[in-house]
């Protein structure tokens, strides 16, 4: 456990921003998981957008890469062109 003031400060704020940064996390993996497992293309495209928007969302917060978000968009357009 941390001893000087600032020390401990920082820990409350690592502990905040992990359980932020774990919230956008599992709404992409949630979001991109639900996208792949759907057949249904009626359902399909507005799946792929709430994907889009939680990839974005973590792109922002710097939670993932950018290039870590363009490569799971990537995949999850080719399920809308397979039909």
């Amino acid at each position: 456990m941390p001893i000087i003031k600032s020390a401990k400060k920082k820990l409350r704020q690592d502990v905040k921003r992990r359980q932020a940064n774990k919230k956008y996390e599992a709404s992409y993996k949630e979001a991109v998981k639900k996208a792949k497992k759907n057949q249904d293309q009626s359902k399909l495209t507005g799946l792929i957008k709430k994907a889009f928007s939680a990839i974005d969302k973590a792109i922002k917060k710097n939670v993932i890469h950018k290039n870590k978000g363009a490569r799971l968009k990537s995949s999850i357009s080719k399920l809308s062109k397979k039909s």
